[in-house]
């Protein structure tokens, strides 16, 4: 059983794209995830990337445009601008964490029930009731998002240098049986293949 640990960041919008196809490819190949959410503004002064703020505007045009191409070809709903972006991604973090630990629901619909809150449904994802709805509607006890926080704050911090020092430099990252490394929600079919023993 391949084991593949899946750093994302819950603003990321590429990682939103790649939740439903990430998912499947999981399904077909029995695969173990370990989802791993982590500060990806932390990130990039410490991997060579810059915040979308501060990149040059051809870079955000060009962004807005390829959201929406993506979205469409991914067959997904997507706000390229949505209402609540950015926002702190690290409340929603906690709750996947304390949720990955806990158990009882399903845990890749609850990271994609959080993207898809903050990309399709324009909601503010740093907010509890948007957070605790999430967690109710991917089967997990709501209260996580109250009682994690201690716990999601130390693996969230860990989990930044746990991708740093893997080589992590973007959002959606997999990463299988700690070597073979896939970046981009536009790698998903590399990394399928790769699972097939074709690459």
């Amino acid at each position: 059983m391949p084991k593949i640990d899946y750093y994302f960041s819950t603003i990321s919008p590429y990682t939103y794209l790649a939740g439903p196809r990430f998912r499947a490819i999981c399904e077909a190949h029995g695969a173990e995830v370990n989802v791993k959410p982590f500060d990806i503004v932390g990130m990039f002064p410490r991997t060579g990337g810059k915040p979308l703020a501060e990149r040059h505007p051809s870079r955000q045009a060009y962004r807005l445009v390829d959201l929406e191409r993506q979205g469409k070809k991914a067959g997904l709903p997507i706000h390229v601008q949505p209402a609540h972006f950015p926002t702190n991604a690290a409340p929603s973090s906690y709750a996947i964490i304390a949720a990955a630990q806990a158990g009882g629901g399903d845990i890749l619909s609850l990271v994609q029930g959080i993207l898809a809150a903050c990309w399709a449904e324009e909601k503010n994802i740093a907010e509890d009731d948007v957070i605790k709805a999430c967690l109710a509607d991917a089967g997990f006890d709501s209260s996580l998002a109250d009682t994690g926080l201690f716990t999601g704050a130390e693996v969230y911090g860990r989990n930044l240098e746990d991708a740093i020092n893997a080589g992590v430099f973007g959002a959606p990252f997999f990463i299988v049986d700690d070597t073979e490394k896939f970046w981009g929600q536009d790698r998903l079919e590399d990394l399928d293949l790769f699972l097939k023993g074709d690459l």
